[in-house]
Formats: structure tokens, sequence, C-alpha cells
């Protein structure tokens, strides 16, 4: 029987998903990208789940990359087809229906970053480090690294990160705006797990259409993303969470949302 790369586990609505290979610092082979491939389908299927917790066994990283010894006997068909197979993976991430977070707990590097900027949140430990070294092996990110990364930090950030293949730590990840949020490592589980309840109380199709919404703009003109955000806010009158948020608004109460 072969160990299976990952660790699922559920804290009520909320899924944690742990890249469990820590002998090998959680590198993503291809076996393991299959498996969160299968973790992240289920998680979107699951009406049980709302939001979802990504994260790395061990104290020393998040994932530090993709998997050098598999890699180094590629051909550049398989070179190509390897990257497409994280490419796939990690738009299915981007895409999902329900929020996202990746839980920063150490190194996550090349394709370790790239696994992270997929995701809707980035938390990190104040001990993490981040960065895309693949300069260092002759190579160039393959999974999606200088495309997320160039929107979620701008050109001369990806260029630094990217030509000079020097890893950053936490707190200038954060200035370049990769992370979302920096907290003491002794804290990382508890402050993450408390933001994923918050997502997890909130109404389950206004998050799906603010991802939506997010999702789509990023890749179109404005007129086109305004006109996609009217027509989500219309849906939104369509559902009995926007009447029980608005009543519970005015009647000063908390709201009670049933994700219909």
């Amino acid at each position: 029987m072969i160990d299976s790369p990952l660790q699922v586990s559920d804290r009520g609505p909320v899924r944690i998903i742990t890249v469990n290979r820590p002998d090998k610092l959680n590198a993503l082979n291809a076996a393991t990208l299959d498996a969160l491939q299968a973790a992240f389908t289920a998680a979107a299927n699951d009406a049980g789940v709302h939001v979802v917790v990504l994260t790395g066994a061990g104290p020393k990283a998040f994932v530090a990359g993709a998997d050098i010894a598999e890699m180094v006997q590629l051909t550049p068909v398989q070179g190509r087809d390897f990257s497409q197979r994280g490419q796939r993976m990690m738009r299915a991430v981007e895409t999902m229906p329900k929020p996202v977070i990746a839980m920063i707990n150490g190194f996550a590097l090349g394709g370790g970053l790239e696994l992270a900027m997929c995701c809707h949140l980035r938390i990190a430990s104040d001990t993490a480090k981040v960065g895309q070294p693949e300069i260092n092996l002759g190579l160039i990110p393959g999974f999606g690294g200088s495309q997320r990364l160039l929107r979620l930090a701008g050109r001369a950030a990806t260029l630094e990160l990217c030509l000079l293949g020097a890893p950053v730590d936490a707190a200038r990840a954060q200035q370049l705006g990769i992370v979302n949020r920096v907290v003491p490592a002794a804290e990382l589980e508890d402050r993450t797990m408390e933001i994923a309840a918050q997502l997890a109380a909130a109404a389950p199709l206004a998050l799906r259409g603010i991802l939506d919404c997010v999702n789509f703009g990023g890749e179109s003109g404005i007129e086109e993303g305004l006109a996609y955000e009217s027509a989500q806010f219309g849906l939104m009158f369509a559902t009995e969470d926007m009447r029980e948020g608005t009543t519970a608004f005015l009647d000063r109460r908390k709201p009670a949302f049933s994700g219909r």
C-alpha cells in the first residue's frame, strides 16, 4: 500500500489539506499534484465544506518546491507535461467556489510559492521564506509563478524574485503584496483557523460571487468586469441569504446563513 502524500481532516466546515512529505520538505512530485487535484475536487463538491486551509507537514516547509529528483530526468516534452499538470491543479484551486487559505509555515519556494499564490488568502509565519529560485537550476517557473506573481506583486517584484532567485522573508513578502498577513510562528495555526472560521460563517453564495468576480475581473477589461459584477450582484437578490443578511442587519442581530 502506498502512503498518501496528503493528510486531509475536517474541523467542522473547514477542511485542512496538508502536503505530507516532510522528509522531502513537502516537494511536489507528480503523485502529489494528482492527489491535490483530487482533494480539491472533493472539497469543491462537498456541501459540508465551506473553507479549505492548505499547509505543509513538519516545522520547516510549506512546500519547498517541485521534486528535483523526479524532474532531473525529464525530456522536453515530459517537462512541458509536468508544467501543465501543475498548472491545471493550481488553476483548479484558484477557481474553487470556496475560499482557500494557504497557511505558510516555512519555506514556500518555487512550486511551493506557486501553490500558495493560487490560494485566495496567504497567512505566513514570521519565520517563513518565499521565493522563485528556479534560475539557480537553469530553469524558469513552470506552475504559473511568472504570471501569478506578476498579478500579485507587479513587474518589478516579479523580475527581482525570478531573475535573482533569492528568497525573501515573510515581512518583505507582505510589503510586496505576496502574503496577506504575517503572524508569530507559535500563533500561525490559531490565527489562520480564526480567519477560516470567519469565512465559514459567511454567506456561501456571496463568497462564491466575490471569488468569481475577482477571477473574471482580473482577466478582463474594466467595463466587462463591472458588467459581470452587476450581474452577480443582481443574482444575490434571488438568495435566501441576502434576505437573511439584510433583515438581520435591520433587526440588529447576527445573521444565520444557509447557503440558499
